[in-house]
């Protein structure tokens, strides 16, 4: 029961739309990109001269960054590369952006860690270096011990692996999505149910940051040793310290319902259908092949504004265009987290 692309019969009525929406008309800002707050603004929609110009005297570390331009689609491809001694294992993925001229730009490259607990991706905007120390490292996605919850950082200083050391708040990581991914507690096949969060965007579209804070408080415990001579136990001389850090991580957040400058998506539904019997959703061509990581990401307040959308093209290429307020890094990582084997949620 995988998710497959529905018939093409709504792409004329999808044109039309497109074609209907004047710079001229005011039109509300979807609710996925307002953080709950409704801010009516100009949409342009996308063109050939502004897709293609996206990056034109633009730092690449910087763009993957930046926020997509609102009414622009970014167009993506993704490819896994399985060749090597590891890479079965620990297989590489590159994302170009698609121009209308056919070219493709490189933007980002991401691998899973080895020797890791945890599923642990690196991603930098060099091809060839792909070190946690390298200039080009530019972020990463983790998960939990069960592989359900995701949460991609950027590039910034962990504030809890140096709790003592004050850090300035420019240099602290921030959490730029949480990915979580529903429990198959029944063992049913079927389509994954997934819920993303961001952070919410300001009245000046930009990202607000989220970094989370923790407070430490450190109590001392009294060790005792048993004495095995005496058959008694008695009071040691060692002391050690418990530390509570109460954390506001976008997931804490989330699992809080505190949303609050936060923006909660979710894949859209997919329709069984009968004649193929298979889940189906509709990606007006840009998905070709069945798979149960095909997915599209929506606001609840606004499902035909396709916030994110990924899906397989061939074996090991897939397809993942981006809109407003979703940023480049953000989408791949959580493409990345598609990849990730969930046997908890299949």
């Amino acid at each position: 029961m995988n998710f497959d692309e529905d018939s093409e019969r709504e792409d004329d009525a999808e044109e039309e739309r497109s074609r209907s929406l004047s710079p001229k008309a005011g039109n509300t800002r979807p609710a996925s990109a307002a953080s709950g707050k409704d801010i009516p603004e100009l949409v342009t929609p996308g063109s050939p001269s502004a897709e293609s110009s996206l990056m034109d005297g633009v730092d690449p570390e910087e763009f993957v960054l930046r926020p997509a331009p609102r009414g622009v689609t970014v167009k993506c491809r993704i490819t896994r590369d399985k060749k090597g001694m590891d890479r079965g294992l620990y297989p590489t993925y590159f994302m170009h952006m698609e121009r209308e001229d056919g070219k493709r730009v490189f933007l980002l490259a991401g691998r899973k860690r080895k020797k890791s607990k945890t599923s642990n991706y690196l991603i930098s905007v060099d091809a060839t270096d792909l070190s946690r120390e390298g200039e080009s490292f530019i972020g990463k996605l983790r998960s939990n011990l069960m592989g359900t919850k995701f949460t991609v950082y950027d590039s910034g200083t962990n504030p809890y692996k140096n709790p003592g050391t004050l850090l300035e708040e420019s240099n602290t990581r921030q959490e730029l999505a949480a990915v979580c991914y529903e429990t198959n507690v029944l063992g049913f096949k079927g389509p994954r149910k997934m819920t993303v969060i961001i952070p919410g965007m300001s009245m000046n579209f930009e990202r607000v940051p989220a970094r989370p804070q923790s407070v430490s408080l450190a109590l001392p415990l009294l060790l005792w040793k048993k004495n095995n001579k005496k058959g008694r136990r008695e009071r040691g001389e060692t002391w050690a310290w418990l530390v509570f850090q109460e954390q506001e991580s976008l997931l804490s957040r989330w699992q809080s319902h505190a949303l609050d400058n936060l923006i909660e998506l979710h894949n859209k539904a997919p329709v069984w259908n009968d004649d193929t019997q298979s889940y189906v959703l509709n990606f007006h061509g840009r998905v070709t092949q069945a798979s149960v990581k095909n997915f599209q990401i929506v606001h609840d307040n606004d499902p035909d504004y396709i916030v994110m959308q990924f899906g397989r093209v061939a074996e090991d290429i897939f397809t993942l265009d981006y809109n407003y307020p979703m940023c480049a890094l953000q989408a791949f990582a959580i493409g990345l987290s598609s990849f990730d084997s969930k046997l908890a949620c299949e």
